[in-house]
């Protein structure tokens, strides 16, 4: 498909008003997006774990305006109060997204949204804040054409998410997803992610999810602006590269269930993500001396315990803790015993693989 697939023709339906909700999951990269050109295209593929509890919950409210303005017409609320600072991310989103859902500038929009979890702290809240918004935006459209498919209501979602924020478009469904052009990946597109399309082994599909809440402020850097100090970066071409190679390699992995490959790949890309962005100029320091401290912990854990613990980390400190199904037991007690301690205020969020995002009202 190209992006001329998801320009609309004349909607067969009119809608004065209505309201929906949506709750869309953040998601969290197992090989990871850095970087990226024109139009949110990103510089390399990337696949990710979808999750459950770590959700943003969305409600447009909309009617008719009496004729289209040229300008964009909503109120924004987060959290139950209004927030101008988001606003021109949204504007920007629309300006985005207007020649894909033309009926934009006909209606006013009140978008309400609220995360489960701690905004701007390292958990990706824009991938579930936007894809849930995309959501909502498709789903009026549906309603101006209601003979609109599911897998094309799926992919638009998914394409338009991406124009709010990159990773967003791993969030529409689940349980793993990838995003980005591979070679090896039939179906893949920089425009849209998919669900991955090849065999998977059981002990992926109940994974658990730890997080590690070791600084739950503001990130150091936004991740639009460590996506460009990728342009002149001396590594970025071996970068890109790996990211490929590690994809080639994941598709063993699932299909044999390979715990211990699946490790070597996802720490790997983690702290290759942190390294890009400690050797990028300007240079950043995402991580927090708790953030190495937990590393350490759990590579000592696993190594005496035999289990199959990992770690991950997005742009931020905090600390995702992978671990299957039949170690959560040992592996929650290792994290409640010796890992709280590296947390604010011992805080946590226990989420697992999720299978997407579901529509409220």
């Amino acid at each position: 498909m190209t992006e001329k697939d998801f320009i609309p023709g004349v909607y067969p339906q009119k809608v004065e008003k209505g309201q929906i909700t949506y709750s869309s999951p953040s998601n969290i990269a197992l090989v990871k997006y850095w970087g990226k050109k024109e139009n949110q295209i990103p510089a390399n593929p990337s696949v990710s774990f979808t999750l459950e509890a770590c959700a943003t919950t969305t409600t447009v409210t909309f009617y008719e305006l009496g004729s289209a303005g040229s300008h964009f017409s909503f109120d924004l609320f987060f959290e139950g109060r209004p927030n101008e600072d988001f606003k021109p991310k949204i504007q920007t989103f629309f300006k985005r997204i207007t020649v894909y859902l033309p009926f934009l500038k006909s209606y006013h929009l009140k978008i309400e949204t609220a995360n489960s979890f701690p905004h701007s702290s390292g958990i990706a809240s824009s991938a579930s804040g936007m894809s849930a918004l995309a959501l909502c935006l498709l789903e009026i459209e549906r309603e101006l054409n209601p003979e609109m498919t599911q897998e094309y209501f799926t992919r638009k979602a998914s394409f338009l998410a991406r124009l709010g924020s990159g990773s967003a478009c791993r969030s529409i469904e689940g349980d793993l997803v990838q995003w980005g052009a591979h070679k090896e990946t039939e179906g893949s597109s920089d425009l849209f992610g998919i669900k991955y399309p090849y065999k998977v082994h059981n002990v992926f599909n109940s994974y658990h999810d730890t997080i590690l809440l070791v600084d739950k402020g503001k990130k150091q850097v936004s991740s639009t602006i460590g996506h460009g100090l990728m342009h002149d970066h001396p590594f970025a071409a071996q970068r890109f590269q790996q990211a490929h190679n590690n994809l080639s390699k994941l598709r063993s992995v699932f299909e044999k269930g390979d715990l211990d490959t699946f490790i070597e790949i996802v720490e790997s890309e983690a702290l290759t993500l942190h390294a890009m962005m400690m050797t990028s100029q300007p240079s950043f320091v995402l991580m927090k001396p708790n953030t190495l401290e937990v590393i350490q912990k759990i590579r000592d854990f696993r190594e005496k315990s035999g289990t199959h613990v990992c770690f991950t980390l997005d742009a931020g400190a905090n600390v995702h803790v992978l671990y299957p199904e039949n170690e959560k037991e040992k592996v929650y007690a290792f994290v409640k015993n010796e890992l709280l301690v590296y947390c604010e205020n011992q805080q946590h969020i226990c989420d697992r693989i999720g299978y997407g995002a579901k529509k409220l009202g």
